[in-house]
């Protein structure tokens, strides 16, 4: 083994150290590389797969994503707009923006739902049996 394979294999790590950096699961990030979120520099005869250390800013980057309510598909797409040179940033801001509208949309429904509840809610005083709890007959009516 030439002093290049050997320092390149140094910098490799296996898919438990990777996990461990980032307090991901094995099975998350198999389904990470699954997705194509993630790819392994080598494979070894022996079936383990290493990755370099580099793999680790890259999962923080998903996590990133994800805690800005990304989906994994959504994350792919920014990876390969990061990836193509001719991309422009546009095109990530409009991810963005879609992301924000999505979110303005979810409010007003999550805003409606509140009302319906506090409806509900003050509907019943919390007295009494079950059956004649109006908050029961209310949600059995059809609309």
């Amino acid at each position: 083994m030439s002093s290049i394979s050997s320092g390149t294999r140094s910098k490799l790590v296996k898919i438990g150290a990777i996990a461990k950096k980032t307090g991901l699961s094995v099975q998350a990030l198999r389904y990470y590389q699954k997705r194509g979120l993630i790819q392994p520099k080598q494979q070894l005869e022996s079936g383990y797969r290493l990755y370099n250390q580099e793999v680790v800013e890259r999962i923080t980057f998903i996590q990133q994503c994800q805690g800005m309510g990304f989906s994994l598909d959504e994350i792919v797409d920014l990876l390969n707009l990061q990836a193509d040179p001719s991309a422009k940033a546009f095109e990530v801001k409009q991810k963005v923006d879609d992301k924000l509208l999505l979110i303005d949309q979810k409010l007003i429904e999550l805003t409606n739902l509140k009302s319906a509840l506090v409806q509900l809610s003050e509907s019943c005083s919390g007295e009494g049996l079950v059956g004649d709890c109006p908050i029961i007959s209310t949600l059995w009516q059809q609309r």
